[in-house]
């Protein structure tokens, strides 16, 4: 088993900036892949990014590259988002989640955490 707490969501406004902070704790060597999830109101949960717990992998979706930057602190068991110029369409509930290899399914999250960036 492996526990999630996401800490760091927030209001802020548009073309602004926040990071997202995932601590992990439990069996982590068993999920060495951690990465974040949004779901906005009323639509399905999707994929945002994905990092190896040595943080020499990172994977995106295409909405976000070259805007958050995911990264990690294997000594706290720890992962970041790091989210500039945000926008709008970006509010969401961030879900950070673990994985077993990098493209398999989570199997454990963490319970979210609200960020909305007004326009």
């Amino acid at each position: 088993q492996v526990q999630l707490v996401e800490t760091g969501g927030g209001l802020v406004q548009s073309g602004g900036s926040l990071r997202l902070s995932c601590a992990a704790s439990g069996r982590t060597y068993s999920r060495p892949y951690m990465g974040w999830y949004r779901q906005a109101l009323g639509k399905e949960r999707e994929f945002v990014a994905i990092t190896s717990s040595s943080g020499t992998y990172t994977r995106y979706t295409g909405s976000v590259k070259g805007r958050f930057t995911i990264s990690s602190d294997n000594a706290k068991k720890t992962v970041y988002l790091q989210m500039n110029s945000l926008k709008p369409e970006d509010t969401a509930v961030y879900y950070c989640a673990a994985a077993v290899s990098r493209t398999g399914a989570p199997d454990s999250w963490g319970q979210g955490t609200q960020v909305t960036v007004s326009s």
